[in-house]
């Protein structure tokens, strides 16, 4: 009989060391892929670390490889084109004024100090077409002017949820680029990512909603994701800067809702006791970055329910701690 060598010896006890850990591992993916089936209102979950899936799977819903759409995770969207406009010459800075940019005479108060920074954050001094206003609000003759048309307080102070607030954002961004918002989010972010992005919903004017109902994937979600904890890099393309990257992920207001920070265009929090980004839309549509851990969580849900922080959201707030702390 042949004696083990040393160099069997030790490969053989290193795998039975690793042998728990892995199963550890495997049983934590398998409790949360059960806790994703017990919600019956998510429809797919995708869980990637350091790029490679440890959960890929639709619960309910169209599959993985069809459109969802995304609600408001779209703001998040196009807060990374703003950045990379910023990045491209096309606008100068975060502080850029909001008027100007769109082409606008001044209004005489405090609306004229608006910056785009203000718009990204949500603190534009602007009353919210959001909610109960939402239907009012797409039913005007133009979105930017209607959106504009109703000072609460003054740029830079109160965080008001608002897809108005969003849209101006989209509309400025989309005037200074000389190109339709779509366009722009095809060329700059999805065909670098090998996505299939498709025209949304535009208001009367012909300028794209900029900050909701844009379609793509959950795997097509779960890569932008991967961009972002990837330091923007995708294939060895410089998608988004490493510096917007870290500006948007700066807290600069708070949601008076789920008392989340809030940076450019994504919440800011802790899941599993580790830092945090996500973007989320209506009816529990989620894409989170956990960039430390290197994860990636996507999911989306039945778009026609809503998701409340104490109820649907607040189930997928334990889903993504629970993802958070397998690493």
């Amino acid at each position: 009989m042949t004696k083990p060598s040393r160099r069997t010896l030790l490969l053989g006890a290193g795998a039975a060391l690793a042998a728990p850990t892995i199963l550890r591992a495997q049983d934590a993916a398998d409790a949360l892929r059960a806790m994703a089936a017990d919600l019956d209102q998510l429809h797919s979950l995708i869980v990637l670390r350091g790029g490679e899936p440890i959960i890929e799977e639709a619960f309910r819903g169209r599959g993985l490889d069809s459109r969802a759409n995304l609600k408001s995770v779209s703001k998040t969207l196009v807060a990374l084109l703003t950045g990379i406009a910023i990045d491209r010459g096309h606008i100068p800075s975060v502080e850029a004024p909001v008027l100007p940019l769109l082409g606008l005479p001044a209004f005489g108060d405090a609306r004229d100090e608006m910056v785009l920074e203000d718009l990204l954050t949500l603190r534009a001094g602007l009353a919210s077409t959001s909610g109960g206003n939402y239907g009012e609000w797409i039913s005007s003759r133009d979105w930017v002017a209607s959106a504009l048309a109703d000072p609460v307080g003054r740029p830079g102070e109160r965080f008001v949820y608002s897809t108005g607030t969003f849209h101006v954002l989209g509309a400025a961004v989309a005037r200074a680029a000389n190109a339709p918002l779509y366009d722009l989010a095809r060329d700059w972010l999805a065909r670098p990512l090998n996505i299939n992005l498709s025209p949304w919903v535009a208001d009367p004017q012909g300028r794209y909603l900029g900050g909701n109902e844009m379609s793509m994937t959950p795997r097509e979600l779960a890569r932008i994701g991967q961009m972002i904890v990837q330091r923007g890099r995708w294939n060895g393309v410089q998608v988004v800067s490493e510096a917007w990257l870290d500006a948007s992920f700066t807290p600069r207001s708070r949601s008076p809702f789920s008392g989340d920070a809030y940076g450019y265009g994504w919440f800011l929090t802790r899941f599993g006791g580790l830092q945090a980004a996500y973007a989320r839309g209506y009816g529990g549509q989620i894409l989170a970055v956990v960039p430390d851990a290197d994860l990636v969580i996507a999911i989306t849900s039945d778009p026609t329910r809503p998701a409340r922080s104490g109820g649907f959201f607040g189930d997928l707030r334990r889903l993504l701690d629970q993802a958070a702390g397998m690493v």
